[in-house]
């Protein structure tokens, strides 16, 4: 069978997983650190729990499991303008972060979300 090309245009959202009653860390660390802005869920998803944010075209989605297990592998890998400024956010936060040299071409640094899943942060 030949593969076909230009079925996916681009990625609406990523859904991230966290613990019930996540919300109010899920606005500290997306919404205030990271700067993302919060975005209303659809009143038919309201009752699940979890918040959404926006980040530039993308949306990340944090939704509540119950049985919550954080992506150690897994992860999304979200565009920053400026890497310097993110890592002193994190500092003052006391956020762990790893910076990441295997590909020199390519600024990034890796942390975790307050429930332990990892983020790749990738300087524009």
């Amino acid at each position: 069978m030949e593969p076909q090309f230009n079925l996916i245009s681009g990625v609406d959202h990523v859904q991230l997983a966290a613990p019930p009653g996540c919300e109010a860390e899920a606005r500290r660390f997306y919404g205030e650190i990271l700067g993302m802005e919060e975005i209303s869920k659809p009143e038919a998803l309201q009752r699940r729990g979890g918040c959404w944010f926006r980040c530039g075209s993308q949306q990340v989605h944090i939704g509540v499991e119950n049985d919550f297990c954080p992506a150690n592998k897994a992860h999304p890998a979200l565009l920053s303008p400026d890497l310097d400024k993110l890592e002193k956010a994190f500092a003052a936060h006391d956020i762990d972060f790893e910076r990441d040299s295997s590909i020199p071409s390519v600024r990034r640094i890796y942390a975790n979300d307050p429930w332990g899943n990892r983020l790749e942060f990738i300087q524009t």
